[in-house]
């Protein structure tokens, strides 16, 4: 998961991009960058670390130009290494080239080798920079023809925003895997992962850019096209249960609203008598009002969140998921001393999160502990873009709920089904991926993934 962020057609259009970025921190926290063009030449800058740590005003000053794009990284495929931090940037002869991209490329390996065997040399270990190589080798004089063949060869998940002299491109892949909306601030036009990066700026959110769709922005106007054939959409449903935030709408619809009902339906699968129903802050906490809301059990704050510590499922070793664990959540102890809770939780990924959550509420002296998780047990490796690549880390893969429970150490210990879950979202259930719940993958995957794609740190 990323977060990306392009504005075109405004002054200092840098400074409204790292204001963007600021709202899609969630979306990682390893790296920022942003990357402007002055009407002359290509201005960047970018670093390891959060967007606060990246950029000030100093750098935010050089960053000069009315189009701009920025980026907010934690790795999936490639290294957490600087040189993988975006938006990456070449420069040949068909011009400069810009890039942004949110997602995974499932054909990487075969494509990078078919140009190395070419002669082509890659910097990086990202499966963005092969985009770029594609533009490039592109056969078109017209540059918009050539992304259109660039992306025609690209399989997997992709968002994109591209930047080149004077144009600003956004894209979604023929499937429609990750958000990316158009927003307008005073005949500015922005593309961006959430909603809730518009609404930092006072911007004005116009639409969705739909799955296949490909627009270009060049003074000040908008022209899109639809190049590819149809496929069958299957947007990420992690994006509604995890990651996003709740004030964004992602694919046309409230998250907040979704994330509540999914609590609902969680309290009419897996009722238990309780003194009352908390969240595990933050992103347990709509699905928490939903199952309060359903099951008439008072909803309580049991934990406080340090907000100076980021998301733990997105940090990238486990080691320092372990530590901001321990440090993320402190327990009101005076409201759970002997008290019979509902703990609802947004998901359990690899389950030493909330092992050491159940650990300190029972430290707190907690009489009876009850889990309810607002999404069924992953299963599945992600292709697309969420960071569960491989089956060993995935504890619903190798053990049964009862053992889960015995692991984490609740007394009780639900899920959600996967038609509870699929009858809460705001629209069909077959534009769906649920690929990490039951392993059916909307795409093709090739028979074996290199170690560079899967490579963590």
């Amino acid at each position: 998961m990323c977060g990306i962020f392009g504005m075109i057609g405004c002054e200092n259009a840098a400074k409204l991009v790292y204001l963007g970025l600021y709202s899609l921190q969630h979306r990682g926290e390893e790296s920022a960058g942003i990357v402007s063009y002055d009407g002359e030449k290509i201005i960047y800058h970018k670093s390891m670390g959060l967007v606060s740590e990246t950029f000030n005003e100093e750098n935010l000053n050089s960053l000069k130009g009315d189009t701009a794009i920025g980026h907010v990284r934690y790795s999936t495929t490639g290294l957490s290494h600087s040189k993988n931090i975006q938006p990456f940037f070449a420069k040949h002869k068909k011009g400069n080239i810009v890039i942004a991209h949110n997602g995974n490329l499932t054909n990487t390996v075969d494509l990078q080798n078919e140009m190395e065997d070419k002669g082509s040399i890659f910097q990086t270990t990202m499966d963005s920079e092969t985009i770029t190589h594609l533009i490039a080798r592109a056969s078109n004089n017209d540059f918009k023809n050539n992304i259109i063949e660039a992306l025609s060869r690209l399989e997997g998940a992709y968002s994109l925003i591209l930047m080149t002299d004077h144009l600003l491109v956004g894209a979604r892949d023929p499937h429609g895997f990750r958000p990316l909306c158009l927003g307008e601030l005073d005949g500015s036009y922005i593309l961006a992962s959430e909603t809730c990066s518009l609404d930092l700026i006072d911007a004005r959110y116009v639409r969705d850019i739909e799955p296949g769709e490909i627009v270009f922005i060049e003074k000040g106007k908008l022209e899109s096209v639809k190049p590819f054939p149809k496929k069958k959409h299957s947007s990420c449903i992690f994006e509604y249960i995890y990651f996003s935030r709740p004030d964004s709408n992602i694919f046309g619809e409230s998250v907040y609203i979704t994330r509540k009902n999914l609590g609902k339906q969680l309290a009419k699968e897996y009722p238990v008598e309780a003194d009352f129903v908390m969240p595990i802050p933050d992103s347990g906490n709509s699905a928490a009002v939903g199952y309060a809301q359903e099951s008439g059990i008072p909803f309580e704050i049991g934990m406080i969140r340090n907000h100076y510590i980021g998301r733990t499922f997105i940090q990238p070793s486990q080691m320092v998921r372990d530590f901001r664990v321990k440090i993320k959540l402190n327990p009101i102890k005076d409201v759970l001393k002997g008290k019979r809770v509902i703990i609802v939780e947004d998901s359990i990924v690899r389950g030493t999160t909330s092992r050491s959550r159940v650990r300190t509420l029972r430290k707190s002296g907690v009489k009876e502990i009850h889990m309810r998780v607002s999404c069924p047990p992953i299963i599945s490796p992600c292709y697309y873009g969420i960071d569960f690549p491989n089956k060993e880390e995935l504890i619903a893969n190798r053990h049964s709920i009862e053992w889960i429970k015995d692991f984490i150490g609740v007394d009780s210990l639900e899920y959600l089904s996967i038609d509870g879950m699929l009858n809460s979202m705001p629209f069909k259930k077959t534009e769906f991926c649920t690929a990490c719940f039951n392993g059916e993958y909307p795409t093709k995957l090739p028979k074996a993934f290199s170690k560079d794609m899967l490579e963590k740190v």
